[in-house]
C-alpha cells in the first residue's frame, strides 16, 4: 500500500512538472509582445515619402519574429496593425485609421500579418538561422504579392491604371534592397539581443 502511494505522488508530480509555468511567463511573453508592436510603430515612423513609403517597418517584422516566434511575434503584428486601425498615428507619416489599410499601400501593412503567420506555419522546419531568415524572405514576398496586388486594385478603382509590370516596378523593385539590408540587420540584431532576452525570461 506505502508503495503504490508513493508512485502515486511521483506520478502527479510528474504531471505537475510538465505543465506550464504560466505565472509570470505569460506576463512577461505579453509584455515582450507589447515591446515589438511598439518596435514596429517607432520603425514606421522613420519614413521616407513617396508612392509606397519607404520606411523601417520591415524591419521591425523582421525583429519581433526573430525574437519572439512565429506566435508572438505575429500577435505583435497584429496588435500594430490594430493599434493603427482604431486610430493611433503608428503608420508611416503618423498616420492611421481603417481608412490607410483601405488605402492603396493598406495591402502591404496586411501584408506583414501574411508574412507573420507564413513564417509561423514553417517554424518547425526552422532549425537555424539562415532557414529563418529564408522563411522571412518568403513570407516578405507574399507580402509584397499582396500588397501589389491591393495598390493596382485600389489605384484602378481611383481612375489610375497600372499595369503589372508597373504596379511591380513602382512598389516593389526599388525595395527589394533596402529589405534585404533590413533582413541582415535583423538576423545581427535579434543574435545580440536574444540573450537578453533570455535572462529577462
Amino acid at each position: 500500500m506505502n508503495t503504490w502511494k508513493k508512485n502515486e505522488v511521483t506520478d502527479k508530480d510528474r504531471v505537475n512538472d510538465k505543465k506550464p509555468q504560466k505565472n509570470g511567463f505569460r506576463i512577461q511573453d505579453l509584455a515582450k509582445t507589447a515591446m515589438m508592436a511598439v518596435l514596429i510603430a517607432i520603425c514606421a515612423w522613420v519614413t521616407i515619402p513617396s508612392v509606397v513609403p519607404f520606411t523601417l517597418q520591415t524591419l521591425g517584422v523582421f525583429m519581433a519574429l526573430k525574437l519572439l516566434g512565429g506566435s508572438y511575434g505575429t500577435l505583435a503584428i497584429l496588435i500594430y496593425i490594430l493599434l493603427g486601425a482604431v486610430g493611433l498615428p503608428v503608420f508611416s507619416g503618423f498616420s492611421a485609421g481603417i481608412g490607410v489599410l483601405l488605402g492603396p499601400t493598406g495591402g502591404y501593412i496586411a501584408g506583414f500579418l501574411l508574412t507573420g503567420v507564413i513564417y509561423r506555419l514553417l517554424e518547425p522546419k526552422l532549425t537555424n538561422r539562415y532557414l529563418e531568415d529564408a522563411a522571412l524572405a518568403f513570407g516578405l514576398l507574399v507580402c509584397y504579392l499582396f500588397g501589389t496586388v491591393r495598390f493596382i486594385a485600389v489605384m484602378g478603382a481611383r481612375g489610375s491604371e497600372f499595369t503589372w509590370i508597373q504596379g511591380l516596378m513602382t512598389c516593389v523593385v526599388p525595395y527589394l534592397i533596402p529589405d534585404g539590408v533590413k533582413l541582415v540587420l535583423a538576423d545581427i540584431l535579434s543574435r545580440k539581443i536574444k540573450p537578453l532576452l533570455r535572462k529577462w525570461g
